[in-house]
């Protein structure tokens, strides 16, 4: 390769460093070693965040192999756990309220920011317990700064409790030394006010952790 040849390769690394793309997608884009690339983009300030691939270009392909095998993962996990029988159901929300759930007598409550397992708590608990809906309730853990009243909104729907029956939210201030990633619409705690079910959880926990209830 001639002088102008490098001298092209040099600016168009600069100008992917720019674009936020790594020292090794630049190398591999180029076709040239990564300890060069790395002295030609040295002084380029690199701001990393997602890159969309465009229309014209193929993802690298590592992350090919990636997206295959996440997607592969996803589909056999769909076709192993299929849909869950009433039994499944009743296990699978013993086992979160197991890892996730108060244990303190008095109080149902589950605490968790992935809605999914939010929804999965509240059909499990609706399912095998007789609820007075009036006595479900939710407080809100939101830093300040993020909308409060979409995040209740939001929750409202993913469990089915009415706003008015949410308990005052604790407002959280972010540290930006620390906490860079903040969830949107919050982490909810949702709480159910019996004993007697909050008893019959617990039964249910123990039996599932008993060695009783292992496979032998």
């Amino acid at each position: 390769m001639g002088y102008r040849g490098k001298t092209d390769d040099h600016e168009r690394a600069r100008a992917l460093r720019a674009q936020s793309w790594t020292l090794q997608e630049i190398a591999d884009e180029l076709g040239v070693a990564k300890s060069s690339v790395s002295l030609w983009v040295r002084d380029v300030e690199f701001v990393s965040r997602p890159r969309r691939p465009g229309p014209d270009r193929r993802p690298h392909p590592w992350i090919a192999r990636k997206e295959a095998e996440i997607a592969a993962s996803l589909d056999e996990g769909r076709q192993r756990i299929g849909r869950m029988s009433e039994r499944d159901l009743l296990i699978a929300g013993t086992a979160l309220y197991a890892g996730e759930g108060a244990k303190t007598d008095g109080r149902v409550k589950f605490a968790n920011s992935d809605p999914r397992m939010v929804l999965l708590f509240c059909a499990w608990l609706r399912r095998f317990f007789e609820v007075d809906e009036a006595r479900m309730h939710l407080q809100l853990y939101l830093h300040e700064g993020l909308d409060l009243a979409a995040a209740n909104q939001f929750w409202s729907e993913v469990t089915g409790i009415p706003v008015a029956q949410f308990f005052k939210p604790y407002r959280a201030v972010p540290d930006v030394g620390i906490r860079h990633n903040k969830h949107v619409m919050g982490c909810p705690g949702v709480s159910y006010s019996c004993t007697t079910t909050h008893r019959k959880v617990m039964g249910l926990v123990a039996a599932l952790l008993s060695s009783e209830a292992l496979p032998g």
